[in-house]
């Protein structure tokens, strides 16, 4: 067969009454088998009246366009299937054939809902999302984006907030962490962030010079020739703890306790999980199932 140009590939449409993923998946599925083809893809999603699925199939049919969805509302995809019919545009239904053979062998109705697939696989990739946030916002980078996080855990160096941060992404929750190192000022935008949303960690001096200590003995070249020294631990740590109770942060002691379990209290400790930008989130979604296809 003789290759096509890329002035003959016809473009694909792709309708959705959700997010577009599964449609978007199924042509990437099948598009693999024509690895000559690069045509131009156009996605619409959340398509959820007949008139705007009718007027995307009337453009298709004006660009000669291949139209592929997965419309499972009842109204909206005889709307566009006849228009789709009545002009002549070729109309992949990706769902349809699945949705009619399931329904004969289980003797019942489809819910006919849209994005149900995202809400099945939605904690999982909240997962997801939750640890590249806590990746990309680990000992205080990116601060002009803390407002994004669901819980910032603060406390003075090596009191185990990045560990408890990857125990909170590994629940979905979106968590950043900041040094607190007197006398440096402390971040202005950690600051402007509601009390209730910042969790302090601190510990026993001695526990903590303990884990200082250790740490030099691995890294002799460090610098700070007080960071170990117990006289200067208790001295850090009371700053530290002035500056928790004067912010009305709440503060948990790690001294002996397991990450998972003060995992566990931060998220008791935590605000109802802000509701995120539905568009922003979804959009997320979209590029996190792109990655696993």
């Amino acid at each position: 067969m003789t290759n096509a140009s890329p002035s003959q590939l016809r473009p694909i449409v792709v309708i959705s009454g959700g997010t577009g993923t599964t449609a978007r998946q199924v042509l990437q599925a099948a598009l693999a088998q024509f690895a000559e083809c690069n045509p131009e893809i156009e996605y619409q999603a959340k398509v959820r009246s007949g008139r705007t699925a009718e007027a995307m199939v009337r453009d298709a049919a004006k660009r000669g366009a291949l139209v592929c969805h997965s419309v499972v509302d009842p109204v909206v995809r005889r709307a566009l299937d006849d228009e789709a019919r009545k002009l002549g545009v070729p109309c992949l239904d990706v769902l349809g054939p699945a949705l009619s053979m399931l329904s004969d062998h289980f003797r019942l109705q489809p819910r006919r809902r849209a994005g149900l697939l995202y809400e099945l696989h939605r904690e999982q990739l909240d997962r997801i999302d939750a640890v590249d946030f806590t990746l990309a916002h680990d000992d205080g980078k990116r601060l002009h984006e803390l407002a994004q996080a669901d819980i910032v855990v603060v406390g003075a160096s090596r009191t185990s907030k990045s560990v408890t941060c990857f125990y909170l992404a590994a629940r979905g929750v979106r968590a950043a962490n900041v040094p607190l190192i007197p006398p440096q000022p402390v971040p202005r935008e950690l600051l402007r962030l509601a009390p209730s949303r910042v969790v302090g960690l601190t510990m026993s001096a001695a526990h903590l010079e303990s884990i200082r200590q250790t740490r030099l003995d691995r890294i002799s070249h460090l610098p700070i020739a007080a960071y170990a020294e117990l006289k200067e631990i208790r001295a850090e740590l009371r700053t530290l703890r002035e500056l928790m109770a004067e912010r009305k942060w709440r503060c948990i002691d790690v001294s002996y306790r397991a990450t998972e379990e003060v995992a566990d209290q931060i998220v008791e400790m935590m605000p109802k999980r802000r509701t995120r930008s539905r568009k922003n989130h979804v959009d997320r979604t979209q590029k996190l199932s792109a990655k696993r296809v």
